[in-house]
């Protein structure tokens, strides 16, 4: 197994603040939830939400990272400024939404500061609430057209959408991986590809594995975000702890077809208040574990005959021992 790099959310150190830093007021600081990230064993890499993150000169959140022993994996853009409540790329308003293209370049220009050549959209702002209330036509043209243009800006940096069926607009522009690359073959980017995030991919209503193999068909897989949920909402689970067959699957296929991307966590032990040490370390186990699994699933002939002629029984027992052994 290649040398592998593991990549969280550094919003997720902020969970159980009060013991890690007992006299802390209020909330930590970026660079605090820096130097707490620092401490996972196995953690090589951080997203930074551009433009929440900066809260420091670029120059300290590097020396922080550094010090931390870590790198910066992408770019993560965030469009939170009231201005585009009802829309970032699709805003009504054609000065908002020149707005939101000049800061995502300047999110780009960032990243490279870093030494990153990542810039995930994910465009959560981008959509609609009510039958009647947008032109559907001319809010699609708006969304590939940005894409369009903040790509063209930076031809040596990867831009990757990231889908999600909803929240906070009821609709997204961009819910699912159909619409997703559509919007990349209109887009015409060399450099434009997709984010798959598993819980987005299960709130769609989609097969992780089916969604990766048509990624790599019709685009690229960009970006990997893992996590798991029950499929009704953004649950941000532990990877595998609900979905483990699925998650299985869903590497085995990325790994086929070639990614060589960060594994990136975009789980939530803020919301129950879990140790996020703990928690990205069990990700990256239970990751690592899983990739072991996937190396036994590799140039398996009886797996692969069941798989060609469709025989879930077959195949399925054949998972089960792998997966099952004791």
């Amino acid at each position: 197994m290649s040398e592998l790099k593991f990549a969280t959310r550094l919003n997720s150190f902020a969970s159980g603040a009060h013991l890690y830093w007992p006299d802390l007021q209020g909330k930590p600081s970026v660079l605090q939830m820096i130097d707490r990230a620092g401490k996972v064993k196995g953690l090589t890499h951080l997203d930074l939400n551009f433009p929440q993150h900066l809260t420091s000169d670029i120059a300290t959140l590097r020396q922080a990272i550094a010090d931390a022993g870590l790198a910066v994996n992408g770019m993560q853009m965030r469009w939170d400024a009231p201005q585009f409540k009802i829309g970032a790329f699709t805003h009504p308003d054609a000065k908002v939404r020149r707005e939101a293209i000049e800061l995502t370049k300047r999110g780009i220009d960032t990243g490279r500061e870093f030494g990153s050549k990542l810039m995930t959209l994910w465009m959560g702002q981008d959509g609609f609430d009510y039958c009647f209330q947008a032109d559907y036509k001319k809010i699609w043209e708006d969304a590939v057209s940005a894409v369009r243009e903040v790509a063209d800006y930076a031809p040596d940096v990867d831009v990757s959408i990231e889908y999600k069926p909803n929240e906070p607009r009821a609709y997204s522009i961009f819910p699912n991986a159909t619409t997703c690359l559509l919007a990349v073959e209109e887009a015409g980017c060399p450099n434009l590809g997709i984010t798959l995030d598993f819980a987005h991919v299960l709130f769609a209503n989609e097969i992780p594995a089916y969604a990766a193999a048509m990624v790599a068909r019709r685009s690229r897989l960009l970006g990997l975000d893992l996590n798991d949920g029950w499929g009704k909402r953004d649950d941000g689970l532990m990877v595998g702890s609900v979905n483990p067959r699925a998650t299985l699957e869903f590497l085995w296929q990325m790994q086929r077809d070639g990614y060589s991307g960060a594994y990136y966590f975009d789980t939530f032990p803020d919301a129950s208040g879990l140790d996020p040490i703990r928690e990205a370390e069990s990700n990256i186990a239970t990751v690592i574990r899983l990739l072991k699994l996937c190396e036994q699933l590799d140039d398996n002939a009886a797996l692969q005959a069941a798989i060609d002629c469709q025989d879930a029984v077959a195949s399925q027992q054949i998972v089960n021992d792998i997966m099952l052994a004791r």
